[in-house]
C-alpha cells in the first residue's frame, strides 16, 4: 500500500501531470479512479467526464496520456469486413494490475479475490501478461477482442503467423467448456482460425476439443 501511494503521489499526481499539462490534481485522481472501476470494459467516455467532473474531450485526452505513458492500455477490437455490427470502442486494462486494485481500495490480496469485481482484474492480468509475453518474444502478434451487437464476446484473439487464435478468460478452475462454441463465429469468414482455449485457474492443460483447451493462467 505505501508503494502504490507513494507513486500515485510522485509519478501520476506529480510528473504524469505536469507532462501531461493536468493543473486539477483532485479532477485527475477522481479521473484515475473512474479508469480502475473501469478495468476490463468498454471504454465509455461519457462516465469517466462525469465521474472526474471534466469534459469528454479532456477525458480522451488524459486517456492518451496514460496510454502514451504506459500506465493502461486499450485492446483494440477486432474488425472483419466479413462480419458486420462488430463494436469500434477498445478495452481497458492496467498495465500493473496492482496499481488498479490499489485505485479502487482493494488493498489485501483476500478481498480482491473474493471481492464482486474479481474477474476483472484477473481477466486484466491475463491480458497484460499475453501482452508482455508477446512484446518480449521474437514472434510478434497482434491482440484484439471480439464483440458484436448480439453481445457474442471473445476476450482475446491472438493473430499470430496468420492464424487467429481465440481465447475466453475465466477466474475458475474448472469453467464451463461450452464457452469455445462461440469461436465458431470466426468461421463464418475466411480467416484461419488457429487453437484456442479458456485461460483459467486449473493447474495443468487440459484438452477440451481438437482445437481448444483449459490453459492455466500461469503459463501464460
Amino acid at each position: 500500500q505505501e508503494y502504490f501511494n507513494s507513486y500515485i503521489e510522485t509519478y501520476l499526481m506529480r510528473d504524469v501531470a505536469e507532462e501531461g499539462g493536468i493543473t486539477d490534481s483532485v479532477r485527475f485522481q477522481k479521473f484515475l479512479n473512474a479508469c480502475a472501476a473501469l478495468t476490463a470494459e468498454q471504454i465509455n467516455y461519457k462516465t469517466l467526464a462525469e465521474a472526474a467532473d471534466i469534459s469528454q474531450p479532456t477525458a480522451k485526452e488524459w486517456l492518451r496520456i496514460l496510454e502514451g505513458l504506459g500506465i493502461v492500455y486499450l485492446l483494440p477490437p477486432f474488425a472483419n469486413n466479413e462480419l458486420k455490427r462488430l463494436t469500434k470502442t477498445p478495452k481497458l486494462y492496467f498495465c500493473d494490475t496492482g496499481l488498479c486494485a490499489y485505485l479502487s481500495m482493494w488493498l489485501t490480496r483476500d478481498t480482491l479475490m473474493q471481492g464482486a469485481a474479481s474477474g476483472h482484474y484477473f481477466e486484466n492480468h491475463v491480458v497484460i501478461e499475453l501482452l508482455k509475453s508477446f512484446s518480449y518474444s521474437a514472434d510478434k502478434a497482434n491482440l484484439t477482442y471480439y464483440r458484436d451487437s448480439n453481445a457474442k464476446e471473445i476476450d482475446v484473439i491472438v493473430e499470430e503467423n496468420g492464424l487467429f487464435h481465440p481465447l475466453e478468460i475465466k477466474k475458475s478452475a474448472n469453467p464451463d467448456r461450452r464457452e469455445v462454441k462461440k469461436y465458431k463465429v470466426l468461421d463464418k469468414t475466411t480467416l484461419e482460425r488457429g487453437s484456442g482455449g479458456i485461460v483459467c485457474m486449473c493447474e495443468e492443460v487440459i484438452p477440451i476439443d481438437q482445437k481448444n483447451c483449459f490453459i492455466p493462467c500461469n503459463l501464460i
